[in-house]
């Protein structure tokens, strides 16, 4: 059971209550609350369905002088009716709208009709009054005895009969009808006692007497059943009757401590083809009491509450040790209970119980308790929840307090589970979207919520939890509970996108030292915060050695334009040379100098970790000259990408300075063999850039490369002769051995290792040969003499080389030469072979000069005919005359003379320099020129057979033409053309 605190009513709304709470809290009272806590600490609370506030408005001032007795509740307004006989109209805050000083006595009952627009009232006075809420209409009707209940027709304002239906004390049910002539009552019922209760509802009229309830039904003028008065209940006179329509076929009976609930249904019978038909008269209704049960309280009001109950509870006093109601209620003048209201299902199960501190209510018996609600449509009631506004309200109405009460919504919910510190589940109410979204929000104000006990009018209207509290306050429990980690989790759904709230939480979380935490939900837009935030987010990552992977983490996915990286970078570089140094780290603070532009620093850092993108870095930001530094941390990287950026970049970095940093980094790594890649590749693009180190490079090919050692020697001139042969000897490198005597002029020690070690007798052929000693062909000879098998191998090998008859001649008498008959056929054959390919060959050479010189001989005939500029028009003149001889192939090349010859050559026959005349000029190979017209008139002369008829360009065509074949002269001959020839070399030749 909950026991409800509700805080006073200000001064500003009206005076301020009588709040008695202190005066019951004497020792007595403390010691069994103390064991009810005992005991309730062993179940976990339930949570109220109800929240309460007390009206304010008008009340505090109207009931400080007067007592409330009854209420009645429309659709927009209240009525509030006193002891003093006024009926007060109230808006829904509390604020008196009007007045009726309707009666002398107490008010017994109050009644609106539907619509809200009349208000009936009945009092002790023994007089009925109907006031029209809005005109100056009124209607008064005297009973002489007083009247105890009302109701007016729901119709009243609509129907011109102005119903209504009114009882008391004197037994009778009138049921008053506006007629042509006036207003007439009629006695629906009578001795049976008074009238203690009357409502109506559509057409149906439920009334209480001493003896029970009766329903009538005014659409059919009958009445409808009847419902016995519960046995042992108290006298009507002391505990009233409760009727209150659920709705318009329902009837909730609240009466003494016995409820009933009474469903009221038309009888239907089966017409023809499948039709129904209502029957009129006594069957046309029947009654089933659908739910009944007791209760250990007496019930002071009684309202739906969707599916279940709210119960107006008092609890009665011990007299004499009995715990069992009797038919009437000591005195119990000033130790009286609080009342209570309980939702209980039609089976009588307990789902919630308030316990009400109503202002004096230790003086209250029973019946000074009435229970009023709202009208409200409970169809939007689903799972225990009413739509927005659609919810049911409550009135509780003691003498001295008015209380409202109403369900309690998911705000209520969410702030009954943050009071009791369950924050996740109040999380959870939230993201579910049982409550506005607002409740997320962070706040600004420095004090929690009120509590549900405190949720009391103020202002006039009821003050609704503050929703922006939630994510505060859970963030709060949080951090008090050092659940660090699990708070900042959630600040992304709390905060969202306020960057003002982010900040704050920021510094708070790096105030309490655990900023780290906080790190990876920070947002970086939407919102974005300022850089501060950023900037001290990361420091925080910098300074805690745990967390510098996510520092790192952190700098890649961080935009760079949110922050300044200074300030982070001034925060790691004293740790540089630390223990607290660490590889993450190294790498976030070149990440940061990236982001500040200080390539070089961050290229430091970067060969340092050994990263294998520093290549492409390096070729990005042009950081050759960075690279001088870091050779043996490049080397080690990646050597096969190394090698190359040191060679293309040796002007930055000269080789001696590659050499001295690989031999300082020998304790790191295999320097040599680095040392042997890169002069290896140096060697190859410069021979002589790294000839300071050849003497290192004959031990390092030595070492990792014997193969190219040779040609490395053979190629070389810059390395010692004596220390390269030190380390062949050492290594049993035969052939670099060879090499090298050979170059230091030891070729017998040379040829020795080379039959001696080698045993290869080709090579050595090809030794001597190369020398050209022929000493060293006899000392060849005579260290095979001693090896029969050499002197054979010998004698295969020396054939063009050596006259194999000299080492016949030289070998001793007697020695064994194995397979000798085989190698001298051999020999034979070979030198037969050789003998005929000089002489093919030779043979070939002597064709070949013959022809060259024939080729030579008619090249150096011919002609080449040089035309003049001025003769082009008259040679295509005599084109069409050309042509009959363009069948034979020209035998004279044509080419324009495109300048004058100033002074150089003269013409054979005339003399006369080529510049003076503008006439052609035919040139001979031998170097003799003249012009045309001289060279022709010579020949006419010579020759004496040239018609007369004949063109000169014709008989230049015909005598200078030639072909390439050898059968030019039987050509010629055949055609019977003569043939141009040199006049001064066919006379010399002549």
């Amino acid at each position: 059971m909950n026991h409800l605190t509700m805080a006073p009513i200000p001064s500003e709304n009206g005076v301020l209550g009588d709040d008695e709470r202190e005066e019951e809290e004497d020792d007595s009272e403390e010691d069994e609350e103390e064991e009810d806590v005992v005991e309730e600490e062993d179940e976990e609370e339930e949570e109220p369905r109800l929240k309460y506030q007390r009206m304010g408005g008008s009340i505090p001032t109207l009931l400080s002088s007067d007592a409330a007795c009854c209420i009645a509740i429309a659709e927009r307004m209240i009525a509030l009716g006193t002891h003093d006989g006024t009926v007060h109209i109230l808006d829904f805050l509390g604020n008196q709208v009007k007045e009726f000083r309707a009666h002398n006595a107490t008010v017994n009952d109050l009644s609106f009709d539907i619509e809200g627009e009349y208000i009936g009232s009945c009092s002790d006075d023994g007089y009925v009054v109907i006031n029209s809420l809005f005109t100056d209409e009124k209607m008064k009707f005297e009973y002489h005895r007083p009247m105890k209940a009302i109701a007016l027709d729901p119709d009243y304002a609509k129907k011109t009969s102005r119903r209504f239906v009114a009882g008391g004390l004197a037994g009778h049910l009138f049921f008053n009808t506006k007629r042509w002539l006036g207003y007439k009552d009629q006695v629906l019922h009578s001795g049976e006692g008074p009238i203690h209760a009357v409502k109506w509802r559509a057409s149906l009229i439920a009334w209480a007497n001493d003896a029970g309830v009766k329903v009538y039904d005014t659409a059919n003028d009958q009445r409808i059943t009847f419902i016995e008065r519960p046995r042992g209940s108290p006298r009507p006179e002391i505990l009233v009757p409760h009727l209150v329509w659920q709705d318009d076929s329902l009837l909730v009976i609240g009466w003494g401590t016995s409820v009933k609930i009474a469903s009221i249904r038309a009888n239907q019978y089966n017409g023809t083809n499948g039709t129904y038909k209502n029957v009129s008269k006594s069957s046309m209704n029947q009654v089933d009491i659908v739910a009944s049960f007791q209760t250990s309280y007496f019930i002071s009001g009684i309202a739906p509450f969707g599916d279940s109950l709210v119960v107006l509870a008092y609890i009665p006093g011990e007299e004499d040790g009995e715990k069992e109601f009797s038919s009437t209620i000591p005195s119990r003048q000033g130790n009286a209970q609080r009342p209570e209201v309980r939702i209980v299902t039609w089976n009588n199960d307990e789902l919630a119980t308030d316990a009400l501190p109503v202002h004096g209510f230790e003086h209250y018996k029973a019946k000074d308790y009435t229970l009023a609600h709202a009208p409200f449509s409970g169809s939007s009631y689903a799972g225990g929840q009413w739509a927005a506004g659609d919810e049911p309200l409550y009135y509780i109405v003691s003498p001295k307090d008015v209380v409202i009460a109403k369900p309690r919504d998911t705000e209520d919910h969410i702030s009954w589970l943050l009071q009791h510190g369950w924050h996740e589940k109040a999380l959870a109410a939230v993201e579910a979207g049982q409550g506005r979204s607002e409740l997320l929000d962070e706040v600004h104000a420095a004090a929690y919520p009120r509590t549900w006990r405190e949720e009391v009018e103020i202002d006039g209207s009821n003050n609704e939890v503050n929703p922006s509290c939630v994510g505060s306050r859970y963030l709060d429990h949080l951090i008090v509970e050092r659940k660090y980690a699990e708070a900042a989790s959630l600040c992304p759904k709390l905060l969202r996108g306020s960057a003002s709230a982010w900040e704050r939480w920021v510094f708070h979380f790096a105030h309490l030292r655990q900023l780290p935490v906080l790190v990876p939900y920070m947002p970086t837009e939407n919102p974005r915060l300022r850089d501060t935030a950023y900037e001290v987010a990361l420091v925080a990552l910098a300074t805690s050695p745990s967390f510098h992977k996510d520092l790192l983490s952190t700098v890649k996915s961080w935009p760079p334009v949110i922050y300044s990286a200074l300030p982070v970078i001034s925060a790691i570089e004293p740790q540089l040379n630390t223990s607290s140094m660490t590889d993450t780290l190294k790498e976030a603070l070149a990440e940061l100098y990236v982001i500040d532009t200080q390539y070089e620093k961050a290229f430091a850092l970067y060969a340092d970790l050994m990263k294998p993108d520093i290549f492409y870095f390096i070729e990005k930001h042009n950081l050759q000259d960075a690279i001088r530094e870091k050779v043996a941390q490049l080397m080690i990287l990646d050597c096969k990408r190394a090698v190359p950026l040191l060679i293309q970049h040796r002007d930055f970095i000269t080789p001696s300075e590659v050499v001295s940093q690989l031999l300082d980094a020998s304790k790191k790594c295999d320097s040599r063999y680095f040392l042997h890649l890169y002069l290896h590749a140096l060697f190859e693009v410069s021979p002589h850039a790294g000839k300071d180190f050849h003497d290192m490079q004959v031990e390092l090919y030595a070492d990792y490369d014997p193969k190219m050692l040779l040609p490395f020697l053979r190629s070389s001139q810059h390395y010692m002769l004596e220390k390269a042969y030190e380390i062949c000897i050492k290594r049993d490198l035969l052939k670099e051995q060879v090499f090298i005597l050979g170059r230091m002029g030891n070729t017998k020690q040379a040829l020795a290792v080379i039959i001696n070690q080698l045993g290869d007798i080709k090579e050595a052929v090809e030794f001597v040969n190369m020398q050209h000693d022929d000493e060293l062909w006899e000392e060849l000879i005579r260290q095979c003499l001693n090896k029969p098998e050499m002197v054979g191998v010998l004698l295969e090998h020396t054939v063009g080389n050596l006259d194999p008859l000299y080492i016949v001649n030289m070998v001793p008498n007697g020695l064994e030469i194995p397979r000798l008959r085989d190698r001298l056929v051999k020999i034979i054959t070979d030198y037969r072979t050789e003998t005929s390919l000089r002489h093919g060959c030779n043979d070939i050479l002597k064709a070949d000069c013959v022809n060259l010189l024939i080729k030579y001989y008619k090249e150096a005939r011919h002609a080449i005919y040089l035309r003049n500029e001025e003769d082009e028009a008259r040679v295509k003149r005599s084109d069409s005359r050309a042509s009959q001889a363009a069948e034979r192939p020209m035998s004279m090349k044509t080419m324009e003379v495109k300048s004058k010859t100033r002074g150089g050559g003269r013409c054979c026959m005339c003399f006369d320099p080529f510049s003076i005349q503008n006439v052609s000029v035919i040139v001979f190979f031998c170097c003799h020129a003249y012009h045309m017209n001289c060279l022709m008139d010579s020949t006419y002369s010579v020759s004496g057979k040239q018609g007369k008829g004949a063109a000169p360009q014709q008989a230049v065509s015909d005598y200078a033409e030639y072909d390439n074949d050898d059968d030019d002269d039987e050509d010629d001959a055949s055609s019977g053309v003569p043939r141009m020839r040199c006049i001064l070399c066919t006379t010399a030749a002549g």
